[in-house]
């Protein structure tokens, strides 16, 4: 069986997205923050990661709670939050059109996704960021001035 491409992968799994009832996960629940675990499609990635404008970020637990916040959940699924965003980013670069600025998503505390395609520190710079190394891992300098308000998404519809 042939190994599946980015874009095929974006465009999958056709059960999501949907919500996981964690009540009988107490552990769990306590560590994710509640009960109603939303378990988005890639696609929803995609098409908030495809909207951050020029010059501005923002990270994977930014669009977390968003997405959460719209599906009426109470936290989105870190694990596949982590996972689909890197099929975003790679999907993107897989493409001859339709790109979407992958590199403008971040991880926590404005670091970049060593698990994205080659070139996102390149193009943060591109853009005006400054990216400063702090031990192993490379970050936006003052990445909190720069953050994207999700909420403008909304304004938009």
């Amino acid at each position: 069986m042939a190994k599946k491409t980015y874009n095929e992968k974006l465009l999958s799994p056709a059960d999501l997205p949907k919500i996981e009832d964690l009540s009988d996960k107490p552990e769990m629940v306590k560590r994710l923050g509640g009960p109603q675990m939303l378990i988005a499609a890639p696609m929803q990635y995609n098409e908030i990661m495809a909207k951050i404008p020029y010059g501005r970020v923002t990270t994977v637990d930014r669009i977390r709670a968003y997405l959460a916040k719209q599906a009426d959940a109470d936290v989105t699924c870190p694990l596949t939050a982590g996972i689909f965003t890197n099929i975003c980013a790679r999907a993107s670069v897989e493409r001859s059109a339709d790109h979407i600025p992958w590199w403008r998503t971040l991880k926590a505390k404005g670091e970049l996704n060593e698990k994205y395609p080659e070139g996102q520190k390149p193009l943060l710079e591109m853009e005006g960021h400054t990216i400063v190394q702090k031990g192993k891992g490379y970050f936006v300098a003052d990445f909190e001035e720069k953050l994207f308000d999700l909420e403008e998404l909304d304004a938009d519809e």
